[in-house]
């Protein structure tokens, strides 16, 4: 065991995530007891109390309480299986990211009961330094398609900064329950974390309420079956926690299979429907650091091309890249 260090944090390091930064240098450290030490406030930046999600700057001192010394970890090794799993996943890969798609049911990130998750899995793809390529933006857990992952610190910082500037482009499609009126417009609330019996939640809350935070998406009609579900084209502007599901429930059509969410009594679903969150990540189009731009949309998952068939809908027929819900909005 080590005592009590103070660290700076370098310039490559700057705008980094507490977790992400003590997972690249104290990699021993799980991310359950990194949350318990933070929480204690045994973690401290400039001599202040912290979060996970708070971000470093170049210049700042970190406080690390004693933990078990990083040249007695035991190497890392590649699991083959993971690393064929992870590749399968692949939409676009370069020098400095991997765009995948990610499984509907899978975790982005560990947390209370979550062994197996995105964060982990990364570890088996390891750059030229030997390091694990960095998340750069989260999906939920039941939220599928496209997730942008940074191969290198610099990389992870670009990248970082376009999802923090909304220089990203994020397009979604859900299948949800009734029809949206009107077909095509904005949803703008304001929202904030609430406990609840099932754990943590967002709620509609108003403007200067404990924790309130702005949100604003915009959404389309892409088709309807009946008056009883509709595929929706949806744009994120901002990133709140569950933002598109609160989203649509607060406009009186919840996304198919949200356990949290869906706010409908006696609904009875449809024939042929799947089990599942329907929410997917299509399309993410992003500039990178050459200056060039990529497009990329990921392919349906297997529970939401079922309902699609069911009800009648065609993803060929409109495709992610010829639509945006903002168009007239």
């Amino acid at each position: 065991m080590s005592g009590v260090q103070h660290r700076g944090v370098s310039a490559d390091d700057d705008g980094m995530r507490v977790d992400r930064w003590f997972a690249r240098h104290f990699p021993q450290l799980g991310f359950a007891r990194l949350q318990k030490l933070i929480r204690n406030g045994e973690v401290k930046v400039d001599k202040a109390k912290v979060q996970t999600s708070t971000r470093l700057s170049h210049g700042q001192t970190v406080r690390i309480p004693p933990i078990d010394d990083p040249d007695t970890v035991r190497p890392f090794r590649v699991n083959e299986e993971d690393v064929r799993f992870l590749k399968d996943l692949i939409l676009y890969e370069d020098d400095d990211l991997y765009v995948f798609n990610k499984p509907h049911g899978l975790a982005v990130q560990g947390g209370s009961g979550t062994v197996r998750h995105m964060d982990g899995l990364l570890k088996n793809l390891p750059n030229k330094l030997g390091e694990a390529p960095r998340l750069v933006h989260r999906l939920d857990r039941d939220t599928s398609g496209c997730l942008v992952v940074a191969k290198t610190a610099q990389a992870a910082k670009h990248f970082g900064s376009v999802f923090r500037s909304r220089s990203a482009r994020k397009i979604y499609w859900a299948v949800v329950a009734g029809n949206p009126t009107p077909r095509q417009g904005e949803i703008s609330c304001f929202l904030a974390k609430q406990q609840t019996t099932d754990g943590e939640q967002m709620v509609v809350v108003r403007n200067g309420a404990p924790g309130a935070a702005h949100s604003l998406s915009y959404y389309s009609t892409t088709d309807t079956a009946s008056r009883r579900f509709a595929w929706v084209t949806l744009k994120p502007v901002t990133g709140r926690t569950h933002q598109l599901r609160v989203h649509m429930a607060q406009l009186g059509t919840p996304i198919i299979g949200d356990p949290r969410y869906f706010n409908i009594e006696n609904w009875q679903e449809a024939p042929g429907l799947a089990e599942g969150l329907h929410l997917h990540a299509r399309r993410i189009a992003l500039p990178l650091r050459n200056g060039k731009k990529i497009d990329i949309s990921a392919p349906l998952p297997p529970h939401m091309r079922q309902s699609f068939e069911a009800l009648g809908f065609d993803p060929d027929r409109f495709d992610a890249q010829n639509s945006d819900p903002e168009d007239g909005a």
